[in-house]
């Protein structure tokens, strides 16, 4: 890293698209709309999205976030499915309770869904590319019965799987996945069973693909680069990883629970910025004001496509 004098101006360089995807602003928006009409307090299963700010700013507009359902108290409430998505027990427990309940699912996180059902209804064998214990790579295996659907994490696991080949094998993936990394193990997969089925379109969602796309456009001129979003977000930590295999060794997820990288802001020419599809843009805003303090800073917006995805809100809450 290049060391920079306290009077050189720093350039940041600011990835865009950044930041909210249609997916998140409609969970958001379904929460707060449910807030409006029904009152408070309202439950939501699982973290609405994965971002702290998000879900203390929702807290504080009266929503309860609970694991499962069995700890809501007050049944006479609205719950609602975060965007993740949710195993089909999860629902058929909500209407065996009487739940209320509003799904705010992404609809493109749906979309995975229901090809997961019509493939498994054409009789093929289902393996699902994407990371353990993620919320929507359990609510995409929750479509199905044990024992139709597996699970493909690494490149190892697409070399290392043990087909059976009397069956017939299609394969999907998370929304959230390295662009990248999904491809050498689809490329494995189809190497290994040339007939493998595809989906028809991707499943990776275009707000995931076009964020990495526009950190790699900036990423090897970069000293240092910086992704806002949660640990536990996985397209946040994705594009952490896109910066550093596209030329900025030196790139980090900033969140609440670490220190603000002051010395090697101090040390750098120029930084790339972006943000995961679940953080708000106030903390872009909040971040640039922060590093204010200790650098002159130039900022230059990097535009690599636009975007105007917007998804319609539930019947419900029309």
């Amino acid at each position: 890293m290049t060391n920079a004098k306290n009077n050189e101006i720093l350039n940041i360089l600011l990835a865009s698209p950044r930041g909210f995807c249609a997916g998140v602003e409609r969970a958001v928006e379904i929460v707060k709309k449910t807030i409006d009409k029904f009152g408070a307090p309202i439950y939501v299963r699982h973290e609405i999205v994965h971002n702290k700010y998000v879900v203390n700013e929702l807290k504080n507009l009266g929503t309860v976030f609970v694991n499962e359902l069995s700890e809501i108290s007050d049944v006479t409430r609205p719950v609602i499915f975060s965007a993740h998505g949710v195993a089909k027990e999860v629902v058929e427990l909500a209407k065996f309770k009487n739940l209320f309940y509003i799904d705010a699912t992404c609809p493109l996180v749906s979309k995975v869904h229901r090809e997961a059902e019509q493939l498994h209804k054409q009789g093929f064998f289902i393996l699902l590319i994407g990371h353990e214990n993620h919320p929507e790579v359990i609510g995409t295996m929750g479509q199905l019965k044990n024992g139709s659907i597996d699970l493909i994490q690494t490149k190892h696991d697409a070399s290392s799987y043990d087909f059976d080949l009397s069956k017939k094998y299609a394969y999907i993936t998370q929304t959230t996945l390295s662009v990248d990394d999904t491809k050498e193990i689809i490329d494995i997969l189809k190497n290994r069973v040339p007939n493998i089925k595809g989906p028809i379109k991707e499943d990776i969602c275009y707000a995931t693909t076009n964020r990495q796309n526009a950190v790699k456009q900036i990423a090897n001129r970069c000293d240092l680069f910086l992704i806002i979003g949660s640990p536990n977000s996985s397209n946040s930590q994705r594009l952490v990883e896109v910066a550093k295999n596209n030329g900025c060794k030196n790139s980090l997820l900033l969140h609440p629970d670490i220190l603000f990288p002051q010395d090697k802001i101090m040390q750098s020419k120029t930084i790339g910025l972006s943000s995961g599809a679940s953080a708000p843009e106030v903390l872009i805003q909040e971040t640039i004001n922060k590093i204010k303090l200790i650098r002159k800073i130039h900022i230059e917006e990097i535009i690599s496509t636009e975007e105007n995805v917007s998804f319609k809100l539930p019947s419900s809450l029309q």
